[in-house]
Formats: C-alpha cells, sequence, structure tokens
C-alpha cells in the first residue's frame, strides 16, 4: 500500500535537516555479530502542538511529493533501533503575541527514516 504524507503536514517538513543516523555493529548473546547500520534521515525541531497532531503517523512509511518525490520517510517514535533518534527535548521559546499576552511555545526534535522510493518505469 503507497500512503502518502498528509498535505496539511507538509509544512512540519520545511527546513528539515538531511543527517546520517549510523547503528554500530552489534555482537549478539549467541555469538553473531549483525553489521553497522547507515542510514540517511531528516532531522526537523518541531512544535510540541505538531508533534501531537503527526504522532497518530508514526511507525508508518508515507511517500512524499513535490520537490521531495520519489522519497518515503517514517516517524522514528518507539523502535528500540533507533533509541538515540527518538523525539527528544528541543526546548522553548518565550514570545509576546500582538496583544501583549506572554507565551512558551515547546519544542521536540524528530528524526524521520529517509527512503529513496523512485520507480523505474519500462520504457
Amino acid at each position: 500500500m503507497r500512503r502518502m504524507w498528509p498535505e496539511e503536514f507538509n509544512s512540519i517538513l520545511d527546513g528539515a535537516e538531511e543527517v546520517t543516523l549510523e547503528l554500530p555493529a552489534v555482537e549478539h548473546e549467541d555469538g553473531s555479530r549483525s553489521e553497522a547500520v547507515s542510514r540517511k534521515a531528516l532531522k526537523v525541531r518541531i512544535p510540541m502542538e505538531d508533534y501531537e497532531r503527526i504522532w497518530p503517523l508514526a511507525e508508518m512509511r508515507y511517500r512524499l511529493d513535490g520537490k521531495m518525490a520519489g522519497k518515503a520517510i517514517t516517524l522514528i517514535t518507539t523502535s528500540p533501533h533507533y533509541h538515540r533518534w527518538h523525539p527528544a527535548d528541543g526546548g522553548s521559546v518565550d514570545n509576546v503575541s500582538d496583544s501583549g499576552r506572554h507565551y512558551t511555545t515547546k519544542y521536540v526534535v524528530v528524526h524521520f527514516l529517509l527512503d529513496d522510493v523512485r520507480e523505474t518505469a519500462a520504457a
């Protein structure tokens, strides 16, 4: 099934930084060893309010369109393999509204696994 990233959340990906996640090789109890893995990802700092809105999309793969057509993303939230890249505190910013009221915006740093899903078409 090809799920498309909901257009209403496209702004969340604006300003995303492309990074590489490095997973070291792991020695298992049975003596076997897994290889080290490198995965491309998008690192995004978003308001907590936006994170709560995209939470239901976690751990599912979504295809992108527009300037990132041919790519797919998966929001990392609970995978034990990617524990270091689970959502983390992104700090907070104090602001003043137009009416003069003070408010605080809390941020979270999230990572989306980034995959190439471009398909070739037969000529």
